[in-house]
């Protein structure tokens, strides 16, 4: 086998050429995993890539990419980009917007005759007059049939705590605007991103239902139709399957017919009542909703919130750390909306609360396969309320009877954040054990996730939790001391950490 030493002492022309052998398609494979930054660069290695960049089926037109000085927090694909923009300064953003036109200029233009862009994914802000530039190149791309599919974000740099209403009035005018100039790019947006718009004088239903015809993944960070406004989404024959909405001041979003729509994901809304109201979703199979609420937080009925959302598959609720925004209801009132329910995440449930309650949304859903909790401890963050001597309020559920003959589907119990020195968490798993016959694994862990918030304070109280058992004679006690008595349960018991998975 060839050494290193020999494979470096080779002349760089053969390199070359061991290169060059590869075909076009691994090229572009090697392409695909970089930046169209990066991948515009290797053009200039050879002859050979030279024009590879050119034949990539789909473009990345990230603004971010573009910086002139990297960043080290850029967002995962799919996280909102308004942190990201506020960090950076103006001009650099200027800057990054500059070379992007350059770059669209350069790969729309200058595309070989008859290649097609499977997907073009277009990250711009809508600053200066570079909009007047980037419109015409996905226009005329568009037109010539070079662009199929446009995945569309347009960022903003305000943080949404220091928007103004008349600012975000006026971005979404500009917005308005930019779609009204180029009413061509609509027909081919699958996914759209949009952040820090008030569309209270721009008609965002024909927009987004009428015009864009493709439109499957809508997410909008901090956008409304106005400030504790009714959002009424009415479209019959829309193709949305996916609607995220972020930090939202809508009063309610009332989803009249949405028929395609297959996951919601609403992380925090305003306003105290229930922030969602359902008619026609016969394909919602995916519902997440994440809030924490103030201590004078009433609650809602969350059976009436699911009214018309009867086929949900997955559901997730997070309450980060805070009071439950759900009304205590009796499981009979819930199981309407339960009956076709296979995964329960219940998460943000703050580490002092008894946990016993979740046992009313399991009753309402037997058919529930795979439940997850998660608990919430960070010594960094204070009460929502920000008010020193008020105490968090414990669940007021009832602990429903228990019959002994229940129809329970529970094949899987996952708990993130299990302490075995905080007597709920074991009742609650013994419970979990007891209720429910078919139960084959429990699977108990710790987020080992850093939180930066909690390094940085210079005096942490120690965890209420306390420590994540690791020893495996330590687990196995705790295991023997879970099972108990229980000589019918087969459910295995997992610990599991970054360290070491064991199972008992």
């Amino acid at each position: 086998m060839e050494s290193n030493n020999e494979r470096r002492s080779r002349p760089k022309a053969h390199q070359e050429d061991m290169l060059s052998a590869l075909t076009d398609d691994i090229l572009l494979s090697i392409l695909r995993g970089v930046d169209l930054a990066t991948a515009a660069r290797t053009s200039a290695l050879s002859t050979r890539w030279r024009d590879l960049p050119w034949l990539l089926p789909e473009l990345n037109l990230h603004a971010r990419d573009f910086l002139p000085a990297p960043c080290t927090d850029s967002p995962v694909a799919g996280a909102q980009p308004i942190d990201f923009y506020s960090r950076i300064p103006l001009q650099h953003i200027d800057q990054a917007m500059a070379s992007l036109t350059r770059a669209a200029g350069s790969f729309l233009r200058t595309r070989r005759s008859g290649n097609v862009v499977t997907r073009l994914s277009l990250e711009i802000h809508l600053l200066s007059d570079y909009s007047r530039e980037i419109g015409p190149l996905v226009r005329d791309a568009i037109n010539s049939g070079m662009v199929k599919d446009l995945d569309l974000a347009i960022v903003d740099d305000e943080n949404p705590n220091h928007c103004k209403d008349g600012d975000m009035v006026q971005k979404a005018q500009n917005v308005g605007g930019f779609f009204s100039a180029y009413p061509n790019m609509l027909l081919c947006i699958t996914r759209l991103q949009l952040c820090n718009l008030r569309f209270a004088e721009v008609n965002i239903n024909h927009i987004l239902f009428d015009c864009c015809k493709q439109l499957q993944h809508l997410s909008l960070d901090h956008c409304d139709v106005g400030n504790c406004s009714v959002w009424q989404i009415n479209a019959p024959n829309s193709t949305l399957r996916v609607l995220e909405i972020y930090y939202s001041y809508l009063k309610r979003l009332e989803v009249l017919c949405l028929p395609k729509l297959e996951r919601l994901h609403w992380e925090v809304w305003m306003h105290y009542e229930a922030p969602l109201r359902f008619g026609s979703v016969p394909s919602l199979k995916d519902l997440f909703l994440l809030c924490g609420a103030h201590l004078a937080h009433p609650g809602f009925s969350f059976s009436q919130l699911l009214t018309g959302a009867m086929g949900i598959h997955a559901l997730t609720l997070n309450f980060q750390g805070e009071k439950l925004w759900i009304q205590p209801e009796r499981p009979k009132l819930l199981r309407t909306a339960f009956n076709k329910l296979r995964k329960l995440s219940i998460h943000g449930v703050y580490v002092e609360f008894d946990l016993l309650w979740t046992i009313n949304l399991l009753e309402a859903a037997p058919t529930v396969e795979i439940f997850d909790i998660e608990i919430f401890e960070h010594p960094c963050q204070k009460p929502y309320w920000g008010c020193v001597g008020l105490q968090r309020v414990q669940p007021s559920w009832k602990l429903p009877a228990f019959t002994g003959c229940n129809k329970w589907q529970l094949r899987e119990l996952h708990f993130v954040n299990f302490s075995p020195l905080v007597r709920h968490h074991m009742l609650f798993v013994r419970a979990m054990m007891d209720r429910a016959p078919n139960l084959k694994t429990v699977l108990l862990k710790r987020d080992e996730e850093p939180c930066k918030a909690c390094e940085a304070m210079a005096a942490l109280p120690p965890p209420i939790g306390g420590i994540f058992p690791r020893g495996k004679e330590q687990q196995e006690e705790i295991a023997k001391q879970l099972r108990g008595n229980r000589v019918l349960s087969s459910a295995q018991i997992i610990f599991s950490s970054s360290v070491s998975t064991v199972v008992f």
